[in-house]
């Protein structure tokens, strides 16, 4: 019998090198700029889109694939395997699981789970690498879902986010609290917790938000997998694997760009990390 092959979208923010590796497919969204549509590290990719997010007047939209788009997915998987493991973002913020979901009941010749990951970015990618992983090595479909589910309770994500501006425009923020934030220059560290994403606190400065980021990483345990994310900020998530790698494998911190879904809301400069506590 063929391998488990694993799916996802693309919030999961996989770096293109992991994705070819483990040969996970990935069913992209799309972002439009007005008139102009562009799929998601397809056609645009993260650096692009968030100097056009800069240059634009208007507010980007963001749509999540069609349920035609994964069916063509899953048909295509079918060719090699008749097992499939589908890895989502929050359910409960998106249409993708549901999309998935009815174009999963479509596919006759092939037994098609789906998980709700409950998170966001690299946090949901690290689900999607541990399975590719064990579906790499031999793994059953069950013995991958469980994996997974045993995952979700240990999987983590925190960042900053540089400016409210993008939050606020996109109607997640008043204006009175973006012009408040601006004022103090607060930097809001949040996470996605329960299939929620949630504040965590506001810190003063850039330099002690990245701080406060790498001492809640650092103090949450024994740490088996790290990964760095940003929106065009390069620099800041360097400077955060340094902080990272005195008590972290630096060949081991994975770095990851954001793309055009979460970038839309968070503007560029927003920086995180997304880790997996303890052994499974």
């Amino acid at each position: 019998m063929a391998n488990v092959k694993i799916l996802t979208d693309s919030l999961a923010d996989i770096p293109a090198a992991i994705i070819k590796d483990l040969d996970i497919t990935v069913v992209p969204c799309t972002v439009r700029f007005g008139a102009e549509e562009y799929i998601d590290r397809v056609t645009l990719f993260p650096t692009e889109f968030y100097h056009k997010l800069v240059a634009s007047p208007i507010l980007p939209t963001t749509a999540f694939p069609s349920s035609q788009m994964f069916e063509e997915a899953y048909r295509q998987l079918t060719d090699t395997t008749d097992r499939i493991l589908a890895i989502h973002t929050i359910a409960s913020l998106t249409g993708i699981f549901n999309a998935s979901r009815l174009a999963a009941q479509n596919i006759q010749n092939a037994r098609i789970e789906l998980i709700d990951s409950e998170q966001v970015s690299m946090s949901l990618g690290w689900l999607v690498i541990l399975a590719a992983r064990a579906a790499k090595e031999g793994a059953t479909l069950a013995q991958v879902k469980a994996l997974v589910e045993n995952a979700k309770t240990r999987v983590h994500i925190i960042a900053m986010l540089d400016t409210l501006e993008y939050a606020q425009r996109g109607g997640r923020l008043g204006k009175g609290a973006a012009l408040v934030g601006s004022m103090l220059n607060v930097k809001p560290l949040v996470s996605a917790v329960h299939s929620e994403i949630v504040p965590v606190e506001n810190v003063r400065t850039q330099k002690r938000a990245l701080e406060r980021l790498a001492e809640i990483v650092l103090a949450s345990g024994p740490i088996q997998e790290l990964a760095v994310i940003h929106a065009d900020a390069a620099h800041l998530a360097q400077t955060l694997q340094k902080m990272l790698a005195k008590t972290f494998p630096n060949d081991q911190i994975v770095m990851s760009e954001t793309g055009p879904v979460l970038g839309t809301h968070t503007g560029p400069g927003a920086v995180g990390i997304a880790w997996l506590t303890g052994r499974y």
